[in-house]
């Protein structure tokens, strides 16, 4: 079974035995003998005992294994306080008090974000090293490579960017020429528009829950928005500062915030001028902020099932040219 896949597993598994789990105890069939046995320990034997064993039989790195069986196990409680009726409650009241302990694993989550970015881009600006680099190095250190080291790095990027991004420089990153798309079709500016729109709202959208639904309705959407908020300000930030860069060998795609794609010159089929929409599909992959695509690549293997690549760049000509030469020196 493919490794990526296994991982998935214990997520899956929580996912299947919520779900069952959930139509057993909120229906009255003969299943539960029409109510009458609505056994808390039942959910709670595959979701607090199968489920972290699952989690340690799938992923290889123990370490790993155990931060994924914690949050899934706390997801599980959660899960259980709304299926489980209350009548059924036993051990389950002792476990959902608990979510204070969760909620504190994910304040500790946030702040290690915070400290790596620190660290991270402090030892970029002293060794001229690229940023990301400094990021991945000491998560990956920590947690390996997998889903929860990739969630933490995304994590990290978003706070360095929403921080630290006047201390980044472009010609930090790897690849020899560099290649903006934050001018086409006035994506920045767009970005600027959503921030303020967001910043704007919160305020009044917070006091008309606050009165008309609830405090805690009120302060649950805040909360919300100030992370999308910081989100928008950090993919603001990053769009004039992670470029898209080109060597002798690979093709670097760096686009906003999100996970950089590197792509060998010599797997590249065909690159040309594109104009037009682009649908979605489970074969192509858009890097576009704003307007339609102009630069289109189109690969000889599949990457990850993607096949073809729709780029938004602020010099495409140049873009495909400086491509096209390096490919022919191959």
């Amino acid at each position: 079974m493919n490794i990526a896949v296994k991982e998935k597993l214990p997520l899956l598994f929580l996912l299947a035995v919520s779900l069952s789990w959930g139509f057993y105890y909120q229906g009255k069939h003969w299943l539960n003998d029409y109510g009458a046995a609505n056994f808390e320990w039942l959910y709670l034997l595959d979701a607090l005992l199968i489920l972290p064993l699952l989690c340690f039989v799938c992923i290889k790195d123990k370490k790993q294994a155990a931060i994924k069986a914690a949050v899934l196990c706390g997801l599980a409680v959660l899960v259980g306080s709304y299926i489980i009726p209350a009548q059924n409650k036993f051990i389950w009241q002792y476990l959902e008090s608990g979510r204070y302990l969760l909620l504190a694993f994910i304040l500790l989550f946030e702040l290690v974000a915070v400290l790596t970015v620190y660290l991270a881009i402090s030892a970029a600006l002293r060794q001229k090293s690229e940023p990301e680099l400094a990021i991945a190095k000491p998560i990956q250190h920590l947690l390996g490579n997998g889903v929860t080291a990739e969630l933490l790095e995304f994590e990290t990027r978003i706070w360095a960017y929403a921080l630290f991004a006047k201390h980044i420089n472009p010609a930090q990153f790897h690849g020899e020429l560099h290649f903006s798309y934050h001018l086409k079709d006035d994506a920045k500016t767009n970005a600027l528009g959503f921030i303020l729109l967001i910043a704007l709202e919160m305020l009044p959208v917070h006091l008309l829950l606050h009165f008309a639904w609830s405090p805690l309705a009120a302060n649950i959407v805040s909360g919300l928005t100030l992370l999308s908020l910081v989100f928008f300000i950090a993919e603001y930030r990053a769009m004039s500062r992670r470029p898209l860069s080109v060597d002798n060998n690979n093709l670097y795609i760096r686009y906003g915030i999100y996970s950089m794609r590197v792509i060998a010159l010599d797997n590249i089929a065909c690159i040309v001028r594109h104009s037009g929409y682009v649908a979605r599909a489970y074969n192509n992959k858009r890097y576009n902020f704003a307007g339609h695509p102009n630069v289109a690549i189109e690969l000889r293997q599949s990457d990850n099932t993607i096949k073809y690549l729709y780029l938004g760049v602020d010099q495409p000509q140049a873009f495909i040219d400086c491509i096209q030469s390096r490919i022919q020196k191959l």
